[in-house]
């Protein structure tokens, strides 16, 4: 009898499921571990891999972190539950040099770091990568929410049906080679259809919430990150408003983030936002909402997935995980790149990323991207 399969499977290989090996990338959560289920459920050879990135004595069951020691937990469960082969690799001292160094010395210089997409490219992407490759894994599945289309021998990202979990922002640094080794089954499908699928598996983790805090912040207070690695960074200075009158005094410049308008510690007839940081003199500009209107950045670090030169009457930005498709203008420089908005967006700032799409039958195309590496607006230049 011919053993050879006649048509691709589901993630696109022309050979029966159990004969495809894949590499699931299990966080413990909801998504990464319905995600090992239906490959288990397809009849894939599975392997689920944790990363550990962090330690964390505190980590309970009423984390809101990913990563921490319950997740790991839930996916060695999860992995006995689907009778598949579990490894936990330890990656502390890569998480803390590629993500936690970097998170902390941007925050040092005025910037607005996601570390979240650092952990992508370095620790996930690169070093995850390369494990399954070493294990001769077809392919590397994850739990993301961003949505691959094979087109014209190449896989391509586009935005996920499920615009509300859309991943594709925190993506951009993918290359063309690991995208090819990717696999993303919960693209074409919404949360509530991802936790339906886990409560018919019979999952532990199908009414588990979903992640809120970076993995090694707690409780979202970021000083607290900075106070532990770089306590001397703590520095009193002063607060002035966007005509250079100082106004007020700070404990420290990494208590504030552009935007950010509660914990200023100012009283003022119209509410202060913070519009800049200058941190090589550590001061801390504020203003009214309008000083945060910005239509032209500064990129650096471009990482292209596509052509955009073909896009130049199509083209839109993203400048954060939330925000809306922006129609903007690209110029591509070999030293910076310029980024011209068509409409103002508020409080954007360096340390950011700026992700390019177009639209086209299939949906919105990620291009590529870049960080954020300088801001242009009416009052000031960062």
């Amino acid at each position: 009898m011919n053993n050879v399969a006649k048509k691709t499977n589901s993630l696109g290989f022309l050979k029966h499921p159990k004969d495809t090996k894949v590499v699931v990338a299990m966080s413990g959560g909801v998504d990464s571990s319905t995600v090992a289920g239906l490959m288990k459920k397809e009849g894939y050879n599975v392997v689920g891999i944790t990363l550990k990135l962090y330690d964390d004595a505190k980590s309970s069951k009423k984390s809101k972190q990913c990563c921490a020691g319950q997740d790991i937990l839930d996916a060695k469960r999860v992995s006995r539950q689907l009778n598949i082969d579990h490894k936990i690799l330890y990656y502390q001292k890569r998480f803390k040099k590629d993500v936690i160094d970097s998170f902390v010395d941007s925050y040092l210089v005025g910037e607005t770091p996601i570390p979240c997409v650092k952990c992508n490219q370095t620790v996930k992407f690169r070093d995850l990568y390369a494990y399954a490759r070493e294990l001769n894994a077809d392919a590397l599945v994850t739990g993301h929410y961003v949505n691959r289309i094979q087109n014209n021998g190449n896989a391509e990202m586009y935005r996920a049906a499920d615009l509300t979990r859309d991943q594709s922002y925190f993506l951009f640094t993918t290359t063309q080679e690991q995208l090819n080794f990717l696999r993303f089954p919960l693209g074409v499908l919404h949360k509530e259809e991802t936790r339906k699928i886990a409560s018919e598996l019979n999952l532990n983790v199908a009414d588990k919430p979903d992640s809120q805090d970076i993995c090694f912040v707690p409780n979202g207070n970021y000083a607290s990150v900075i106070n532990k690695y770089k306590p001397e960074s703590f520095k009193e200075g002063d607060i002035l408003d966007t005509k250079g009158k100082v106004i007020g005094k700070h404990e420290g410049i990494i208590n504030f983030t552009i935007g950010q308008r509660k914990g200023i510690g100012i009283s003022h007839k119209e509410p202060l936002y913070v519009v800049n940081i200058i941190a090589k003199e550590n001061k801390v500009i504020v203003g009214n909402r309008e000083a945060l209107s910005i239509k032209k950045i500064y990129l650096k670090d471009i990482n292209l997935l596509s052509d955009i030169e073909n896009h130049s009457d199509g083209l839109f930005i993203k400048v954060r995980s939330t925000g809306k498709l922006i129609k903007a203008k690209v110029n591509l420089d070999k030293t910076k790149t310029e980024v011209n908005l068509e409409e103002n967006e508020i409080g954007i700032s360096p340390g950011q990323a700026c992700v390019f799409y177009s639209k086209n039958r299939f949906g919105d195309k990620v291009l590529g991207g870049g960080w954020i590496s300088k801001t242009v607006n009416n009052y000031l230049s960062t």
